[in-house]
């Protein structure tokens, strides 16, 4: 059964139970952050960059229609077809009658996440394709059944040890094998299908307006196999992807690598501009590209969540964010996991059915000062949260909504009396007793249970602060007057 978006906690407990994956996450975001860390530290204009990379993404969505219209242009210019898709089953369709058309039988992927938004492996393999995805991390999950945990990579929660008796599973390797065998391995593997492929299906990093250009950034080569060999090359990209000019590209090629996976530059970059010309050796005969709305619309509608579409797709979010390296991505029932997801999902699948979502967060703020482009990521959850509010939580049979109305109010009026302050404190002070141990408060009796089977709270101090600092100040006052 596929996670949801509607069953995060469920699934959030389901992975605090799991040891391997606390594990797998834990060394691969700590590894990717400190590689991070130290790319990052190069740049000396860091700031800078992250102002005008945002200022770009700014302005072309403010124009992204003018921008579209542009890129559509330059793309047909160049001798490629282009698809406007306003919903994913309109980009299936397309697919399919270009499958039929070229009778093909082997499709060939790099990684996408446009098209695991729309289910286009499934899609495909209900019509008798056979599809294979190329990068290495989206192999592993594709050979297990599953999901990707991560936008950059997707195998982060899976150990050495589980993708090795994976592939003595799948393909009949050692289980003792190193990385670099089961690597040899599985690029041998792939190797065929891309000689034998009759369409390759990429993503998109960018897509450049001025020229029709569509930009690719990896480190394995798989998807300069995929658009080169196969003779029809087929291009899944959001609204979102479009930027202005190559000017542009620069300042981005500085920010993305560096954010997703700690370089300075991805071993490929590549552009392609159109099918394969006359005298050109490799390339596709054939170049589409799908433009895909499937609820962007609606997220540009909104001013309150409008800048989530500047996001790159770099996953720095995830990596530091406290929820995400605890749950992974499989918890929050997404293709698209962690703060970027929580703020993304919402609009795309609905608020009601991915309503735990925005609450998957600590609001530490992380996510903001991380992302490349200063997406104020805690702002649009608390957007989300306060829909939620208005929509479903006042609600008269909702006793969640009036709990916390209560706690609100009794915490507000005595907040606002000193008198009340002050009782109220001793109260509390008498009420944790039965509860401490060690100094901590591990367990409270329910509702407040929910809280403190993963936390502790920390008790009240036995003294008030106001009291300590008069006692405080009198022990000053006196060891001057000795002196």
């Amino acid at each position: 059964m596929k996670n949801k978006p509607d069953n995060f906690h469920f699934q959030a407990k389901t992975a605090l139970n799991n040891p391997s994956l606390q594990q797998a996450l834990s060394k691969a975001t700590t590894h990717i952050l400190n590689k991070r860390a130290r790319a990052i530290q190069e740049l000396t204009d860091l700031e800078t960059l992250r102002d005008r990379a945002r200022r770009i993404k700014e302005q072309t969505i403010a124009q992204l229609n003018h921008y579209l219209l542009q890129l559509e242009s330059e793309v047909r210019k160049a001798g490629g077809k282009v698809y406007w898709a306003r919903e994913a089953r309109d980009a299936q369709r397309y697919i399919a009658k270009l499958v039929k058309q070229k009778k093909a039988q082997l499709v060939v992927k790099g990684k996408s996440m446009v098209s695991e938004e729309i289910g286009l492996n499934e899609y495909l393999e209900k019509l008798g394709l056979e599809v294979v995805e190329t990068d290495l991390g989206e192999y592993i999950v594709q050979l297990a059944g599953e999901r990707p945990s991560h936008i950059i990579a997707p195998a982060i929660h899976k150990s050495r040890e589980e993708v090795a008796l994976l592939f003595q599973k799948k393909l009949g390797t050692n289980p003792e094998a190193e990385i670099s065998k089961l690597t040899q391995v599985a690029r041998e593997r792939l190797r065929e299908k891309f000689f034998q492929a009759d369409i390759g299906i990429t993503g998109a990093n960018f897509a450049i307006a001025e020229t029709g250009t569509i930009v690719l950034v990896e480190n394995e080569g798989n998807i300069r196999f995929t658009t080169s060999l196969p003779p029809v090359h087929i291009v899944l990209m959001g609204i979102e992807k479009v930027i202005p000019t190559l000017a542009d590209l620069v300042v981005f090629l500085k920010l993305l690598p560096r954010s997703a996976t700690g370089q300075k530059l991805p071993s490929y970059v590549s552009l392609i501009t159109g099918p394969r010309r006359d005298g050109e050796k490799d390339g596709p005969e054939e170049l589409h590209l799908i433009i895909l709305d499937n609820g962007r619309s609606r997220i540009l509608s909104e001013p309150a969540l409008r800048e989530s579409l500047y996001c790159l797709r770099c996953g720095a979010c995830l990596n530091i964010c406290p929820v995400y390296q605890k749950v992974g991505g499989h918890a929050y029932g997404s293709v698209y996991a962690g703060p970027i997801g929580s703020v993304i999902t919402p609009p795309l699948v609905g608020l009601y059915r991915a309503r735990a979502l925005p609450y998957a967060s600590t609001l530490c703020g992380a996510c903001r000062d991380i992302c490349p482009v200063k997406i104020n990521i805690p702002h649009m959850l608390l957007q989300l949260r306060q829909g939620l509010s208005y929509r479903w939580n006042r609600n008269l049979i909702n006793p969640g909504y009036w709990l916390e109305k209560l706690l609100t109010i009794t915490w507000s009026m005595g907040m606002k009396d000193e008198g009340r302050y002050r009782f109220g404190s001793k109260v509390a002070r008498l009420l944790q007793r039965p509860f401490l141990k060690k100094q901590k408060i591990s367990h409270l009796p329910y509702p407040f249970s929910r809280w403190t089977k993963s936390r502790d709270f920390t008790p009240l101090a036995a003294k008030p602060f106001r009291i300590w600092w008069e006692d405080n100040q009198r022990s000053s006052k006196d060891h001057e007057r000795a002196d």
